[in-house]
């Protein structure tokens, strides 16, 4: 038929998506993960209850609609993964964006969402850099 596809044209994994990397990655060190919400082994089913999440409400404020999104991520995630991951689904550039808090402190992403979780809470604001006033001087 037309409509079938050839054997070997499916990726077997995301590699895309930094949430699904780092959930790989602690599958093959033995530890249990859920990003996506699905389970692939019984095995990382019954781990259920050893690795607990965190949520975070983002906002994207460039828009002027303030569209939010809600991300439930592994405490030990790294937040920079969370920051690409979050930019992916609105849809600006990961590189040139930033995570700050309703107050508008800055996050620092080199530590893990559980961290930024206990020092900022759930709502976090993602804002493209290029929206700051940076310039660069010529």
């Amino acid at each position: 038929r037309l409509l079938r596809r050839r054997r070997g044209t499916t990726p077997k994994h995301n590699t895309q998506n930094p949430l699904h990397v780092f959930e790989t990655r602690l599958r093959r060190t033995g530890q249990a993960a859920c990003v996506s919400g699905k389970r692939t082994t019984a095995a990382a089913a019954v781990d259920t209850g050893t690795m607990s999440k965190v949520s975070f409400k983002i906002t994207l404020t460039s828009d002027p609609k303030l569209p939010y999104r809600v991300f439930n991520v592994p405490e030990e995630a790294p937040f920079t993964a969370v920051l690409k991951y979050a930019a992916e689904e609105f849809k600006v550039p990961a590189e040139t964006s930033a995570i700050i808090t309703n107050d508008g402190v800055g996050i620092n992403p080199s530590q893990t969402a559980g961290n930024v979780f206990l020092k900022h809470g759930t709502d976090l604001r993602l804002i493209p850099r290029d929206r700051v006033g940076w310039a660069a001087m010529a």
